[in-house]
């Protein structure tokens, strides 16, 4: 990795990059910076929208996680994304699987694999990423929040390895062998804007649209994995990116349906919902911000 700003993304499964931060990982690509992506999982246990597709279940031949590690490719070929590991290796922890809880967020599943990411030691699972981060030497970092966005046991799991093995990372005496210790300056946590969220379902729901985000109304309550403006540090403005956010998004066949959510919110209210990309932030100092409040660059103030 040779440029000169560097960041490190630290997600749970294929797809959940391109959701969050594609707009911004193309935008950062295309002006030369360093971006490198590390998924903890396959996706194995994920639900398989293509009929053609649904062998490849976790009840039946169990080769999902194989399948997305392709259209992981594929999204990364889009976002022009050169540089992508799995945490440990492929195949080295397996997608945990989730249920819903009647609060209406994720919680662990029943019953999960004897290696489901959920399961995974600590140390070991940071130790893996501490490796990254002193190959990499990124000073920004974006994951998860606390809560994982939504509750699902993977996400909360990244956002627990991603934060020890920063802090592992910094320590000059640990773990030698793992290279030269290096601190993160930044660290951000993916975030959806509040006002955002209710314009943009007040915008469906006038253009006759209830199906989208179904049951969420503009004015009431809003999922946990939306944040309060005030919360917000950064806001990366991708819309130049938007075609090679959707591509990357469509390249996830098995999980994200063209009629769906994403792309009939940006069908509808139009690519700066799906282009600008929001991030609270969770170490470092907040650099210039722009009119709005935010940051214009997760980079700001390096």
């Amino acid at each position: 990795m040779t440029a000169d700003q560097r960041l490190l993304l630290i997600h749970a499964h294929p797809d959940d990059e391109s959701i969050g931060q594609g707009a911004t990982m193309a935008k950062y690509v295309k002006e030369g910076r360093g971006v490198t992506l590390v998924t903890c999982t396959a996706g194995e246990m994920g639900e398989i929208l293509v009929p053609e597709l649904e062998h490849l279940a976790a009840d039946r031949d169990d080769e999902l996680g194989t399948h997305r590690r392709g259209e992981l490719a594929d999204a990364m070929a889009a976002l022009g994304v050169i540089d992508h590991r799995f945490l440990g290796g492929f195949g080295t922890y397996r997608d945990s699987g989730m249920q819903w809880h009647p609060d209406g967020h994720a919680i662990a599943a029943d019953d999960i694999h004897d290696n489901a990411f959920w399961r995974a030691d600590l140390t070991e699972a940071a130790n893996h990423l501490v490796a990254v981060i002193r190959e990499v030497r990124p000073q920004v970092m974006v994951t998860y929040d606390e809560f994982g966005g939504y509750g699902h046991p993977d996400h909360i799991q990244a956002h627990r390895v991603a934060t020890y093995a920063a802090a592992l990372a910094a320590v000059p005496s640990y773990r030698t062998d793992l290279g030269e210790a290096w601190d993160i300056a930044k660290i951000y946590w993916g975030a959806m804007s509040e006002s955002r969220m209710r314009e943009g379902l007040r915008l469906l729901r006038d253009s006759g649209d209830s199906a989208t985000f179904e049951g969420l109304d503009p004015d009431g309550p809003l999922p946990h994995f939306v944040s309060s403006d005030e919360a917000l540090a950064a806001a990366v403005d991708g819309t130049d990116f938007i075609d090679a956010k959707m591509a990357a998004l469509a390249a996830h066949k098995t999980q994200i349906t063209t009629d769906g959510p994403f792309f009939a919110l940006s069908n509808n209210v139009g690519a700066e919902a799906m282009g600008v990309e929001f991030y609270r932030l969770a170490k470092g100092v907040q650099g210039p911000v722009g009119p709005d409040g935010f940051e214009t660059d997760l980079f700001a103030g390096l």
